[in-house]
């Protein structure tokens, strides 16, 4: 349910068929994309989140998430709701997931009362105060980058991104690697300029559940200040039929509370 977006932005973009080589790649791509968003039609994992400054600082964030599919590879439904520490506990996350345009995204901020919408603008910007993007939770539109096979050797395909749009990044290339076998992204490199990475995405533990291999231990990390922020998923389940009522705007003031049971 990390599916739950946390590697989105290296996963959506798919370039027009210029070559085999091209088609590969967007191949693999929507492989990738299947594999970590959709599995199931529906899912929930509570999520702890372990947020690491430049100084050895740390501070925790805890949440449930709901994801429902409308269509496999298609629009999407996310619910985030924060339980700890208290200065977030209430506040509410919603996602609507676009194919042809940018998503909808809202956050509920419960000591204002106020729902504010997220901006494309506002979508690489950092997640609750971690070191995971809006983006990185909730995705990317799947024609705002393009990609190139580097290598299909060994275990992996690597994969380079490039946005179609630099103006709205501030990254100009990524380099994406996809296990083979699960089809999940196990790394991810961003690049300013040179080659250097400046911010990385890793998958650091993969459990098969409910015969959808998952990803329930990630890291992003800020290779310029040296803070990072890891990501544990528990109590992963799919197929709940979550009804689609859960995800609305009534859901941001009043938690659907029977779907945020957790069991194993």
């Amino acid at each position: 349910m990390q599916r739950i977006r946390l590697l989105a932005p290296l996963l959506f973009a798919m370039a027009l068929p210029a070559s085999a080589q091209d088609i590969d790649a967007r191949e693999i791509v929507k492989q990738a994309e299947l594999a970590a968003y959709y599995a199931g039609d529906d899912g929930r994992s509570a999520a702890r989140m372990l947020i690491k400054d430049a100084q050895g600082r740390t501070q925790t964030r805890q949440f449930i998430i709901l994801r429902k599919d409308r269509e496999d590879g298609g629009a999407q439904d996310m619910m985030v709701f924060f339980s700890r520490p208290s200065d977030v506990r209430n506040t509410v996350f919603r996602v609507v997931k676009q194919v042809e345009r940018d998503d909808d995204r809202w956050l509920y901020l419960p000591g204002l009362d106020l729902v504010k919408r997220i901006s494309a603008g506002d979508k690489r910007t950092s997640f609750v105060g971690s070191h995971f993007f809006y983006e990185d939770v909730s995705g990317r539109r799947t024609d705002e980058d393009s990609f190139t096979l580097l290598s299909d050797e060994g275990e992996r395909y690597v994969l380079e991104g490039k946005p179609t749009d630099p103006a709205s990044v501030e990254f100009n290339r990524y380099v994406v690697e996809i296990d083979k076998q699960t089809k999940l992204p196990m790394l991810i490199n961003f690049y300013q300029n040179g080659d250097q990475p400046y911010r990385r995405v890793e998958a650091l533990k993969i459990e098969n559940i409910q015969g959808h291999p998952t990803v329930t231990h990630s890291r992003v990390s800020d290779l310029q200040s040296g803070g990072s922020t890891e990501m544990q998923f528990r109590f992963v389940s799919y197929d709940l039929g979550l009804p689609d009522d859960i995800f609305s705007e009534r859901s941001l003031r009043n938690p659907p509370t029977d779907w945020l049971t957790l069991r194993d």
